[in-house]
């Protein structure tokens, strides 16, 4: 009985000793952990917001490429005689560029010739012995058949010759030229590269929530980053229907070139979102940095300053240009909104404001 209550007691000891252990250790570790004071006031540097005009300058870059290009190839097998025209030439609808080989063709042709020469004759002189019932009619419509036959014959062999002569399918430029005299054409092995570049297509990458500022017809002012004094007039053409991984969407504008041909296709430019016969919008409106937007995409806030506290404001924006933000509901003239020290800031948090 004494040994139990030794034991007990030894039990006790060990377990206050070790309560005592853990209570310092909480001690010593709140101590070191540094303990934010919700109560304590927040530096922070604020702007009072004015309405100021609004210039939409921005531009959107994007890329020329060629209205039309084709890879020019033969329809029939043939050796190359010869190539009519050479990179950058500049070609029209119709012209020859390249003559294949076609004397075996010719010398077909001569002998359909030959026979439906032979034919005809016959057809006029059985046509005489059938009216005198001299020969049996079957032997005239025989030769008439055959007479048909040799002229579809005759006119296979005359479009084969004239698929020996490729010619350009539109006006344009000669881009590429991977073929020489004496090579071997067959179909879809491409022969010739043809570029038309007097209208040209330029493509530019638009963010979802700037996309209304291009309409489908409307004409739009452009500039080659080669040529920045030439202006350009695009109209819309297309509006994509699928954003890219970025969230943008493709927007398309149909060219006229130059006169010269200045603009070649792969040179980058630039299109500003204002429509032609249209005025930039001059009206006053509440422009806010882009820094000072906190929340998501969906739905972006910025912290109110109301009595010495930081204040959650959900806002609409509308169109964001370089740094800064156009918003259009949430906020009014005289708000005094945070633009930096957001560190540890919090809906209802106490602020001062930095000079």
């Amino acid at each position: 009985m004494k040994k139990t209550i030794i034991y007990l007691g030894v039990a006790l000891a060990i377990v206050a000793i070790t309560v005592f252990q853990l209570k310092k250790n909480k001690e010593t570790t709140v101590n070191r952990v540094y303990q934010y004071d919700k109560a304590q006031a927040i530096n922070v540097q604020a702007i009072t917001l004015k309405l100021e005009s609004f210039k939409n300058d921005i531009s959107y870059t994007g890329t020329f490429e060629p209205n039309k290009e084709t890879k020019v190839s033969a329809d029939i097998q043939g050796r190359i005689n010869a190539v009519l025209v050479d990179v950058g030439s500049t070609v029209r609808k119709g012209q020859a560029l390249i003559q294949l080989d076609n004397s075996l063709l010719n010398l077909q042709l001569q002998s359909i010739e030959i026979q439906i020469e032979g034919l005809e004759a016959d057809v006029k002189r059985y046509t005489v012995l059938a009216n005198a019932e001299a020969i049996q009619g079957v032997q005239l419509e025989k030769t008439e058949l055959a007479l048909k036959s040799a002229r579809v014959q005759k006119a296979t062999i005359m479009e084969q010759i004239n698929k020996t002569t490729i010619t350009a399918p539109f006006s344009g430029i000669v881009t590429a030229k991977p073929t020489e005299e004496g090579a071997f054409a067959a179909p879809g092995i491409p022969l010739l590269q043809i570029t038309d570049i007097s209208s040209l297509k330029f493509t530019v990458n638009v963010p979802e929530k700037e996309l209304r500022q291009f309409e489908t017809n409307q004409q739009y002012t452009l500039s080659a980053d080669a040529y920045p004094e030439t202006v350009l007039w695009g109209k819309v053409t297309m509006t994509g229907s699928k954003a890219n991984m970025g969230n943008s969407f493709p927007v398309q504008f149909s060219v006229k070139n130059t006169a010269g041909l200045e603009i070649k296709s792969g040179m980058f430019g630039n299109v500003l979102p204002t429509a032609i016969g249209m005025k930039n919008d001059h009206e006053k409106k509440l422009i806010i940095p882009a820094s000072s937007i906190v929340g998501t995409n969906i739905q972006p806030q910025v912290y109110l300053i109301k009595n010495g506290k930081a204040m959650l404001q959900n806002i609409t924006t509308s169109i964001r240009f370089q740094n800064k933000v156009q918003v259009s509901g949430g906020l009014t003239e005289g708000d005094v909104i945070i633009t930096n020290g957001f560190i540890n800031l919090f809906d209802g948090a106490n602020v001062t404001i930095s000079n």
